[in-house]
């Protein structure tokens, strides 16, 4: 397992909820300065400088239910609430984006560019506030001083491990069963064509050496696909043209996005043993996330201004179905973490572990702020 996986798994989501959240902050009408406000808010809260030095901390991957929370805290870092069936629904088209781009990445070293495209994504949301651009900035530097020198193999271990990560997510998504990139199971279809990964040659030649080094025969082979020479290689700088399409924004043209649990996530073991089993790394888990969230600054909604409901479905009965049917194995509860009795624990981290408590946001009447019911009704 690789220590240096966490912050590439972090950004790399991170960057998908806020492509869902644009594409349905715009395709709603939000007024300009309350959907300008949202993303601010978010991107500041996930780029906060104590958070992240946390985060680039080399630490192994963390249970999924312990990222998720990250996550739902995140989500409410503005004026947006989200329910838990809406809230569940966003993790799963993040998770399962960012699984395929880990899938079809041409070299395991190709995650970074993935990363790249999804910095570059989020910059253009806050070209217009310099502070949180410098942020930005200062991450990505941040990820090319940590990530720019690993070896090859190195990569690899990252890429295994964000894999193992995603093994037992099988969630279907609309928009890649239309692009026949996913079966029916939820698994995905990896391509028998396009561009070779850069500095390798397209298959279909064997060539034979003797002892001497030199080649003395070629045989070539039929391997079934369509595949070319790379171009040119993505640019792994500050700026630069990536070259690799994985990771910049499959919404950015507007089409109507389901999620449906598989049969094969419905009866995973896997699934069933992580939400039973006692997890032996449970108290550090939590430490860490007391730490995580110490250095998460939450915006309070204050003043005039009132929060409003996001919502992923299409009407409220359709989200309160799938919070009914779907898979318990399958729902990620809000952690609440309890230190009171703890007497290790200072005054300090007793207040962020308080303050980390999620509470059900009391539903407001349509009348109150502009409510964002059906915000997410094509996804």
């Amino acid at each position: 397992m690789s220590v240096r996986s966490l912050p590439l798994l972090f950004l790399n989501l991170g960057g998908e909820m806020l492509y869902i959240l644009d594409q349905r902050l715009r395709a709603q009408n939000i007024p300009a300065d309350k959907a300008r406000k949202v993303m601010n808010d978010i991107i500041a809260t996930m780029f906060n400088k104590k958070f992240l030095e946390e985060l680039f901390k080399p630490q192994e991957l963390y249970s999924k239910k312990a990222l998720r929370t990250i996550y739902d805290r995140l989500a409410h870092a503005s004026i947006m609430r989200l329910n838990q069936a809406s809230m569940d629904k966003l993790y799963d088209l993040m998770t399962m984006a960012f699984k395929y781009q880990v899938l079809l990445c041409p070299r395991p070293k190709d995650v970074l560019l993935v990363t790249f495209n999804h910095l570059d994504a989020i910059k253009d949301f806050i070209r217009d506030s310099p502070t949180i651009m410098n942020q930005v900035d200062e991450t990505f530097r941040q990820v090319i001083e940590v990530y720019g020198c690993l070896s090859a193999g190195e990569f690899h271990l990252i890429r295994q491990t964000l894999l193992i990560f995603f093994q037992d997510m099988h969630i279907r998504v609309s928009i890649f069963l239309k692009d026949k990139v996913q079966n029916s199971n939820g698994r995905f279809v990896l391509p028998i064509s396009g561009p070779v990964p850069w500095g390798t040659e397209v298959p279909g030649l064997i060539r034979l050496f003797n002892n001497k080094g030199e080649e003395v025969k070629k045989v070539e082979f039929k391997h079934g696909g369509h595949y070319v020479r790379a171009q040119s290689e993505g640019s792994f700088d500050l700026y630069g043209d990536r070259v690799l399409k994985l990771g910049t924004n499959m919404y950015s043209i507007s089409r109507p996005v389901e999620t449906h649990v598989s049969g094969a996530s419905k009866n995973s073991a896997l699934n069933t043993k992580e939400r039973t089993a006692p997890n032996p790394l449970a108290k550090e888990e939590l430490n860490f996330l007391a730490r995580l969230m110490g250095g998460m600054e939450i915006n309070k909604t204050s003043g005039p201004e009132p929060g409003f409901r996001l919502n992923l479905f299409t009407t409220d009965e359709e989200e309160e179905h799938a919070a009914l049917t779907r898979p318990e194995e399958l729902s990620y509860q809000v952690i609440n973490i309890q230190a009171a009795q703890d007497q290790q624990r200072n005054e300090e981290l007793t207040r962020i572990m308080g303050e980390f408590e999620v509470h059900d946001q009391p539903q407001q009447s349509t009348s109150k702020g502009d409510d964002l019911l059906a915000m997410m009704d094509e996804l």
